[in-house]
């Protein structure tokens, strides 16, 4: 007889898929319980004994007693996409002990007490939520992107992520094996946007056109989206794939994103990082007793999706796996993804792949919200892409006017420069005057939830260096600051600090250069003149 002491959990599964007597696989369950009794391998061995065909309709083996083990197999047993349902949602037909509603019809009063609170149908909001059980044993493949557009035009971080999830693949597929890079995109007449991801690195295309998607709804996108995810629809819009669900999915963290990321993936009962800047694919190896199924194993995940972003201490970043439970998958593995993070690649019109059209009817309950009236805004600032920024923080709050002016004066002495704010002046009560409170908006914000910016010289005036403004131009080549405070964070990651007063600091700078005695494009490239 197997003895399952001598086995870990992976070790004693594989064993018992050479056993078909269920005599023999009831002493392997005797033999755990008096042991290491482990939950993982109890439940293994029950799911070997419905296989044989030894366990009946309530989880039990034939000829034993009930076990406490029955109610574990039933309580874990997962179905794909099927809802959880309580005895109010299947009446009679619901399994379960009747004695157990018997005894609590005879605790509950015949009549309502006098302190009794009418109930306003609002005292228990979640009594009828049913939970949707992830899907077990599934089969997972390609890296999913969300696409998002604005004004018929794919936004600049949708390129950026396919162009990502481009490389990534691409290593995918020198490691494991080939998978695709899907592109996901809704609204209306998108099929030429879906054709525009095929340029810009995407395998497959998969588009749902509806005039109605025409601006991103909080729940239609939702449902689409899961629903294109799960792979349903009609054959002609599913039959090129041969999966469940998507190993991974990117989503932008735009304010689009965010909210559909989070309805998407609790939709398909996965995990989520969010804000994530940085992204690779690696195996990792685990001793978590909650991952692995016991103490003290150790267990090797491949195919995990490492996703970075900032933590909480500033200077350093948290990397996020989405791991499977021993008796639950945790898929697709997703994340939503800073604009500016990446690099798109070049599009490539004659680049091959294939574009589905998605079939589902919408609701016409999910359009219940109707935008009758809409103004559009002025194309805002983009900073991305210059060789100088002059960024300014609180420490023009002295003279907010006045200091908005010097790095204005600082920006003109460059051929290719702009000015960026941190998040401090955006939501700060500064006054300005008219000619520069443009410059105050958070269109020019640099930051986690603002711009993120890579220049060849970023120049921090009165910036203290929070880790959210951190996330925003890490990538740049050559950090110059500018602060009183010698404790100020950003002095910790920036190339040249100068100790003092930025309305003292910066016209010094700005008339060094207009008089040829300081070349700061020479110190951002590394020359002499420092």
């Amino acid at each position: 007889m197997v003895d399952p002491d001598d086995h870990t959990v992976d070790e004693l599964i594989e064993e018992l898929e050479t056993i078909d007597d269920a005599a023999e696989l009831n002493s392997v369950l005797e033999a755990e319980r008096a042991g290491r009794d482990r939950k993982t391998a109890r439940e293994a061995v029950h799911r070997r004994l419905e296989a044989v065909g030894a366990v009946d309709g309530e989880g039990e083996s034939e000829g034993d007693e009930p076990s406490e083990d029955a109610d574990d197999l039933e309580g874990d047993t997962e179905t794909e996409g099927e809802y959880e349902e309580t005895r109010e949602d299947v009446g009679d037909e619901a399994e379960g002990e009747e004695v157990d509603e018997v005894e609590a019809e005879e605790d509950e009063p015949d009549e309502p007490s006098e302190d009794a609170e009418e109930d306003d149908g609002l005292s228990h909001p979640t009594a009828d939520k049913r939970h949707v059980r992830a899907l077990q044993g599934g089969h997972y493949e390609d890296m999913w992107v969300f696409c998002e557009t604005q004004q018929g035009e794919l936004l600049d971080v949708s390129k950026e992520m396919l162009g990502k999830a481009r490389e990534l693949m691409d290593d995918y597929a020198e490691e494991y094996d080939e998978e695709n890079v899907v592109a996901f995109v809704l609204g209306d007449d998108c099929e030429g946007l879906a054709e525009e991801c095929i340029a810009y690195g995407a395998d497959v295309a998969v588009y749902h056109d509806d005039d109605r998607l025409e601006r991103f709804l909080h729940k239609p996108y939702t449902e689409v989206s899961a629903h294109m995810a799960r792979g349903q629809g009609t054959a002609e819009s599913t039959d090129w794939r041969e999966y469940d669900e998507p190993r991974y999915v990117l989503f932008p963290a735009t304010n689009n994103g965010r909210d559909l990321s989070a309805q998407v993936q609790a939709e398909l009962d996965s995990g989520l990082a969010s804000d994530c800047s940085g992204l690779f694919i690696e195996e990792e190896e685990i001793s978590n007793p909650v991952k692995t199924g016991e103490p003290g194993v150790k267990k090797t995940f491949e195919r995990v999706l490492h996703m970075k972003r900032p933590d909480f201490s500033g200077f350093e970043y948290s990397t996020i796996l989405c791991l499977d439970n021993p008796d639950r998958d945790f898929h697709p593995q997703g994340c939503s993804v800073i604009p500016g993070s990446f690099e798109p690649m070049e599009p490539d019109y004659d680049r091959e792949g294939l574009v589905v059209e998605h079939d589902m009817e919408l609701e016409d309950d999910w359009f219940r919200v109707e935008i009758t009236e809409h103004d559009e805004l002025e194309a805002g600032i983009d900073l991305t892409g210059h060789e100088v920024i002059v960024c300014l923080g609180r420490g023009i709050a002295d003279d907010p006017t006045e200091g908005m002016e010097l790095g204005l004066d600082l920006v003109d002495q460059f051929g290719d420069a702009e000015l960026g704010i941190t998040r401090g002046i955006v939501t700060s009560s500064y006054q300005f005057d008219g000619h520069v409170e443009q410059y105050s908006k958070e269109e020019r914000q640099i930051g986690e939830t603002g711009q993120v910016v890579a220049p060849a010289l970023y120049v921090a005036a009165g910036v203290s260096g929070a880790v959210q403004h951190k996330v925003g131009m890490d990538e740049s080549d050559t950090v110059i600051a500018i602060n009183t405070d010698l404790d100020a964070r950003i002095r910790d990651f920036c190339d040249y600090f100068i100790e003092g007063d930025l309305f003292e600091v910066l016209p010094r700078l700005t008339a060094a250069l207009e008089d040829g005695q300081l070349d700061l494009q020479a110190v951002a490239d590394g020359g002499e003149d420092r």
